[in-house]
């Protein structure tokens, strides 16, 4: 009983150690590639002609770039990102491509959309797209379980391994003249929009300043975040809906909590035109 038990053990013991031996190659690889990646960043930082050419984690927390983003899709692994293109091609219901000749190394980027929200985009419409989410390393196995999905093997094969663009928000991106021709036409469908801060009339809800829009006049926008970043000068993306100020509607939609100044002055100078309701608000690099 004894022998049995000491061969036990030892069976134990052996097994523990290859188990500690092929964690330790797998850190030591871990290490390896980390050190080459840092080598490699700051490599490309040393040759900067300026420091404003380097790509910085508070950067890439702002609207990127495809420039930015073709020098540089495998330091950016891990970082939150926003990005504006038009979709070359749907790969899938929860994927596309985003057009650029520069992006990630001179190619498409895919878009893998984790919104909850289904995208889909009319034939032939070159509208462009603004995605925020975070660039990941696709692994198809691993994202099918992170993220409940079904993905095609045959047709993710190119992708795999690769930087892909994990998708948390999605939203059309049409230019300002698009807008001012035809603002019903983009009414309660979601969208993004660039400008300056013009005016902030309370905590929630300030002017967002850009002259293509609605003939020169400043959008108002209304922001259902509890504390979103907008200061007075500062250039801003934000993503929503496009609707007109009904006071009934909205009154009933969202828990605004303006004071009678502020009540008034929208009332007066937005009733039954377009106004943005946004959900995100976050620096822009426009």
């Amino acid at each position: 009983m004894g022998t049995i038990v000491a061969y036990a053990q030892v069976e134990r013991i052996e097994r523990d150690r290859i188990q500690m031996t092929i964690l330790l190659r797998k850190l030591s690889w871990q290490r390896t590639v980390g050190l080459l990646l840092a080598a490699s960043m700051t490599a490309v930082a040393a040759c900067s002609e300026t420091p404003s050419e380097t790509t910085t984690q508070e950067e890439a927390t702002e609207n990127v770039t495809t420039e930015e983003l073709s020098s540089g899709a495998e330091g950016l692994v891990g970082e939150m990102v926003s990005l504006r293109a038009e979709v070359e091609e749907t790969v899938d219901d929860t994927s596309f491509l985003l057009e650029d000749d520069q992006l990630f190394g001179g190619e498409d980027v895919l878009v893998i959309n984790v919104s909850g929200e289904p995208f889909v985009l009319a034939e032939g419409d070159d509208t462009e797209v603004q995605v925020t989410g975070e660039v990941q390393q696709l692994v198809v196995a691993e994202f099918e379980t992170e993220y409940e999905l079904s993905l095609d093997p045959n047709l993710y094969a190119d992708y795999e391994d690769r930087p892909v663009v994990v998708a948390q928000s999605i939203a059309l991106s049409p230019d300002p003249g698009d807008i001012t021709a035809n603002p019903e036409a983009y009414y309660n469908k979601r969208i993004a929009v660039a400008g300056e801060v013009e005016d902030k009339l309370d905590g929630n809800t300030f002017t967002l300043d850009e002259e293509e829009l609605f003939g020169g006049e400043d959008l108002l926008v209304i922001s259902t975040m509890a504390s979103p970043q907008a200061n007075d000068g500062e250039k801003v993306t934000v993503t929503g809906v496009l609707r007109p100020y009904e006071k009934a509607e909205f009154e009933t939609d969202y828990d605004f909590t303006w004071d009678l100044s502020v009540q008034e002055q929208v009332e007066a100078e937005y009733t039954e035109k377009p106004v943005f309701v946004a959900d995100e608000v976050y620096p822009s690099a426009m």
